[in-house]
């Protein structure tokens, strides 16, 4: 297998999937790039070739999978995107919304709540009607009825609201 090609993403597999789904893939995509139909191309079908030679031979996969977890794991983990300490938050000029409970759970793993109500409030009130999101009921009420009391305070003098003549 040439150097940098997944065999899964070839053939649009994920890595967890049976050798049937492999091979009904395998298939579709030949069939598709077989260089003796219109539209064809060799290498296409080359890679295709390629890619089920390692995944049709379990003992071929099972190494593969094997080198592909060691060079994930060697990787480092990625960056988040902001920084979130105060420090970084401060020399941004940001304000700090890390405060309440932090999530255990899910896509927002780490996040505290009044990030989440910054970031993505949407989400809280989604969370705050699932069966795990019930426990954080309280502070997701105080959260949202903060926001909205800051959505609708009224401008300081000097300066016209959003809708408002001056």
């Amino acid at each position: 297998m040439a150097e940098g090609l997944d065999p899964y993403a070839i053939l649009q597999v994920d890595p967890r999937a049976p050798r049937a789904e492999i091979r009904a893939a395998y298939r579709a995509l030949a069939r598709q790039h077989h260089p003796d139909l219109a539209g064809g191309s060799c290498e296409k079908m080359a890679a295709l070739n390629n890619a089920w030679s390692v995944l049709s031979d379990p003992v071929a996969r099972a190494e593969y999978d094997r080198g592909r977890h060691a060079a994930v794991a060697a990787m480092p983990a990625p960056p988040r995107p902001t920084d979130r300490s105060s420090t970084g938050l401060r020399r941004a000029g940001l304000r700090d919304y890390r405060s309440g409970s932090v999530l255990d759970f899910g896509r927002y793993a780490g996040w505290s709540l009044g990030e989440l109500a910054h970031h993505d409030p949407n989400f809280l009130e989604w969370l705050v009607r699932t069966p795990a999101g019930r426990r954080y009921r309280g502070e997701i009420e105080a959260l949202q009825r903060s926001r909205s009391a800051t959505a609708t305070a009224v401008p300081p003098e000097g300066r016209p609201g959003r809708f408002r003549r001056g």
